[in-house]
């Protein structure tokens, strides 16, 4: 985080990932860490205040996502 705040000074920055979402707009995967496959994403689309994401790595399944109430977006699918 400290070298993306070099770059990104103005984002919000977040070491647990349910405070980083709590009222997102938008979920935006760029790594497949086991971290973030193993989320509760029940618990994560009552913490984001419009379920939209955008998985860069098809971590999750488009069809379960929307089944959830989700947005997604899975690039090259």
């Amino acid at each position: 985080m400290d070298e993306a705040r070099k770059l990104f000074p103005d984002l919000k920055y977040s070491t647990d990932e349910y405070a980083a979402v709590n009222g997102a707009d938008a979920l935006i995967f760029v790594t497949e860490w086991n971290q973030f496959r193993a989320l509760d994403m029940a618990r994560v689309r009552t913490l984001m205040r419009s379920p939209k994401i955008v998985d860069l790595r098809n971590i999750y399944t488009p069809v379960a996502m929307r089944e959830m109430g989700f947005d997604y977006v899975g690039v090259g699918r």
